[in-house]
């Protein structure tokens, strides 16, 4: 046995030796995520997306009666201080209606930015264990907010006939507003995400940036109380644009400043990309720190 020994274990060196290794890793360069890559595991992004819309109804009361008791709440809120007590302009319309066309852009954006924040926290027993593109966490956080939407949409348009708003052809053009609001979300989101791993001081600032973020968008009032000298400044927020765009297509009020929905547009795309580039780099770490 102790002379036949040596052979047998070069015998199964040699074996591990020739036993094919397959090493999975992320794909390397900015640029490297491609249309193609998201479509193969486009399966994983629905997965993710319903997954999150379960967990969030599941075991309660009320159901997704909770996507509509959210914006409705804050209406009252909103309409009782600032439409009764405060009588801050709304264009012309009863101020609750014009209030909630706007909430709903802007509660899909709020909910949309909040799990795509945690999204790559909280997947990290994935993280560690399997390789998917990483970006898809981000953006299937942004997907599942689309459910809460659609259905206070329903509630927005039963407002209009109760306050007699015609309902126009206009509204088929609402998914690209809605698609706007998504890239925010997930501009946003990427950069956040992606530093809320190495910084979990993200994760406890992001509910006060989300709250100044609000008041920054013409949520309770119209952008026409807005002096003509900070219309530019003001139009760097992407949600003005989306905001005012929910407005005109739904209620009919004066068509938005195209001006200013481009610029907004720009700073969408441009915050878009510096996000995919950074969260790139960054993704490598984020098995080893998460």
């Amino acid at each position: 046995m102790t002379i036949h020994e040596p052979q047998n274990r070069a015998y199964k060196l040699q074996s591990v030796v020739n036993i094919p290794v397959i090493r999975i890793e992320p794909s390397q360069g900015w640029f490297s995520l491609t249309l193609r890559e998201l479509l193969e595991y486009r399966e994983l992004i629905f997965f993710l997306a319903w997954r999150d819309v379960k967990v969030r109804y599941k075991q309660t009361v009320i159901g997704v009666g909770w996507a509509v008791l959210q914006p409705v709440m804050t209406m009252i809120v909103f309409t009782t201080i600032f439409g009764q007590f405060a009588k801050i302009p709304s264009d012309g319309l009863p101020y609750p209606i014009f209030c909630f066309s706007a909430l709903i852009p802007w509660t899909y954006f709020a909910t949309a930015l909040n799990r795509s924040i945690a999204s790559v926290v909280a997947e990290s027993h994935l993280i560690s264990k399997v390789y998917f593109p990483r970006p898809i966490l981000p953006l299937a956080g942004t997907l599942a907010g689309i459910v809460d939407f659609s259905i206070s949409l329903i509630v927005l348009l039963g407002m209009m006939i109760w306050y007699g708003v015609g309902i126009t052809w206009w509204l088929l053009i609402l998914p690209a507003f809605l698609l706007f609001a998504l890239l925010t979300a997930l501009a946003a989101g990427l950069w956040l995400s992606a530093l809320n791993v190495r910084y979990r001081d993200v994760g406890h600032a992001i509910p006060f940036l989300i709250q100044i973020w609000m008041f920054c968008s013409p949520i309770v009032y119209p952008v026409s109380i807005v002096p003509e000298k900070y219309r530019l400044l003001f139009s760097l927020n992407p949600m003005t644009g989306v905001i005012e765009g929910f407005r005109w297509l739904l209620l009919g009020t004066a068509s938005p400043d195209f001006s200013v929905m481009t610029v907004s547009a720009v700073v969408v795309l441009i915050v878009l990309t510096g996000g995919l580039i950074f969260f790139k780099n960054m993704e490598g770490t984020f098995a080893d720190v998460v």
